[in-house]
């Protein structure tokens, strides 16, 4: 209870400042007209209120989904404002060292100004606009020729966040999806659920009719860990989903193995050991490993995946916060090799986090064709 109630209080604080700030160093300082400022004001007042809001709603069973959605909206708003904090600093710093006379700096403000406020709503619609749709079918060629000529279809989700805007209508989308594209495993790295399972079973339960020739596999992420983590394990295991739990099972020509999130170490339980999951895989057998975070490719101590697959970042999700996401994890989105015959996957997130809000990146459902 206490850290949650510290995580809300530095939430709060944050957001506080950016909107304080995005009126006293941008608003206040446009030449734009005295209603226009009001109108400004009142729109960050009510923003910073929707923040608040949308803490008091995840705890809240009986939110109408649209009310939600708008509280939710405004978190990405806020990461905007901080953005755009970074950018009218710059730009108004351009405004004064541009040797212009009084009267075409003032000009230049002006337009400036107007251009900043259209750039700041345009980049708000298209976020939104990404974020309403539905995942696209990223497909992927992994050639390392270790299955003599033949190949596996590797259908991988990751960062589902069910809960809240991810219902039960989008997973069973989401499986229809799946369904469709005659996987022989199909791999989930994590964040599968946003609640505790007890919310949204119903939701959950919709993973049942996944279908795949060899079986599906999942491991959990950070987000499992702050909803009760093994009540999640035990409930999609109760639905035929195979739960990696630091090991590796034998499929055909190829081991998989999974391992808990690195978040167990903050924890102090599910913590991952790459050594006891991989501890029965012969030396040179081709092996797929699923670790919801990128960064646990400096946790393998020295085991080396023939292809390991992972999610957490969603690519950044808001453009360019993936570059604050690089500070702390090596791969953003994509295919990356490992060395020589070794390769990582990062999932961008076939849902999202917080808002419906896709800007740079979108969500996806990766067919890789592994041979």
């Amino acid at each position: 209870m206490t850290a949650k109630l510290l995580f809300i209080g530095t939430f709060l604080l944050l957001f506080a400042a950016i909107h304080y700030l995005s009126y006293t160093r941008v608003a206040a300082r446009m030449q734009i007209s005295s209603p226009a400022k009001r109108s400004l004001k009142i729109f960050l007042a009510l923003n910073f209120l929707a923040n608040g809001s949308y803490i008091a709603a995840r705890y809240v069973t009986d939110m109408p989904k649209p009310l939600y959605a708008l509280l939710s909206v405004s978190i990405g708003v806020s990461f905007i404002l901080l953005l755009a904090l970074v950018f009218y600093e710059a730009l108004h710093l351009l405004q004064h060292k541009i040797p212009l006379k009084d009267g075409r700096r003032r000009f230049f403000k002006r337009v400036s100004d107007t251009a900043f406020l259209t750039a700041g709503a345009a980049m708000v619609g298209e976020s939104l606009y990404k974020g309403g749709k539905l995942p696209v079918v990223k497909k992927i060629k992994v050639k390392q020729n270790r299955f003599g000529g033949g190949s596996y279809r590797v259908v991988q989700i990751s960062d589902m966040h069910i809960g809240g805007l991810i219902d039960r209508e989008f997973v069973k989308t989401a499986v229809e999806l799946i369904n469709g594209l005659d996987a022989d495993i199909v791999a989930i790295t994590g964040d599968l659920t946003d609640l505790p399972i007890a919310r949204i079973k119903d939701a959950v339960g919709e993973l049942a009719a996944l279908k795949s020739r060899l079986g599906i596999f999942y491991v959990p992420g950070n987000h499992e860990y702050f909803h009760g983590v093994k009540e999640t394990m035990d409930f999609v295991e109760s639905l035929g989903i195979t739960v990696l739990r630091n090991e590796a099972k034998r499929v055909e020509d190829l081991w998989i193995a999974g391992v808990y999130d690195l978040f167990g170490f903050r924890y102090g339980e599910f913590l991952p050991d790459i050594n006891v999951a991989v501890s029965e895989i012969p030396g040179e057998a081709p092996t797929l490993l699923l670790a919801h975070q990128p960064r646990f490719v400096r946790h393998l101590h020295g085991f080396r995946p023939s292809l390991m697959l992972s999610g957490h970042t969603h690519g950044g999700q808001i453009w360019p916060f993936g570059y604050l996401v690089r500070l702390q994890q090596p791969y953003l989105k994509g295919l990356y090799p490992l060395g020589e015959g070794s390769h990582i996957y990062v999932n961008s997130g076939i849902g999202f986090w917080g808002p419906p809000m896709r800007l740079g990146t979108c969500a996806e459902i990766t067919l890789i064709e592994w041979s």
